[in-house]
């Protein structure tokens, strides 16, 4: 890597740190709502959900720390935008078999996950533009 590498947007040790832990804030989040790792919900596809969404954020925060930006943002917005979907879907019209959190809109826990979620997103999306403008910069220097 060239002496560049500092300057690319993504790659910086405070971008990273900090995507890697709020992505570990959303596994925890979401571990703590789930009730524990081991823990299942109704409809079971909700606990499925979680368990993809807390092991994509742990994968999400060791590409950030050992380096792979490109995809460790590409997973980081998806860490982020998924659960903010989930969050909106089941608050609003309900998710099929799933209507327990219809018109919950304050739950402590899941205005904590909102903030974090889109910290991340907020975080994760232009980093990851970035970091494809400046591959495209190298390739064509």
């Amino acid at each position: 890597m060239s002496h560049h590498t500092a300057t690319v947007p993504g790659t910086t040790w405070v971008a990273r740190w900090a995507g890697a832990l709020l992505s570990l804030a959303v596994a925890v989040i979401h571990v703590v709502d789930q009730g524990g790792i081991t823990a299942t919900m109704n409809p079971y596809y909700i606990t499925v959900a979680y368990q993809v969404l807390e092991i994509a954020a742990v994968v999400t925060a060791v590409l950030l720390l050992i380096g792979l930006v490109r995809p460790g943002w590409l997973l980081a917005a998806g860490v982020a935008a998924g659960p903010l979907l989930g969050y909106i879907l089941s608050r609003g019209p309900g998710l099929p078999d799933y209507s327990d959190d219809i018109g919950n809109w304050t739950e402590p826990l899941g205005l904590v996950s909102l903030v974090v979620e889109g910290a991340l997103l907020l975080l994760s999306v232009p980093l990851f533009v970035g970091s494809w403008r400046n591959r495209d910069r190298r390739a064509n220097a």
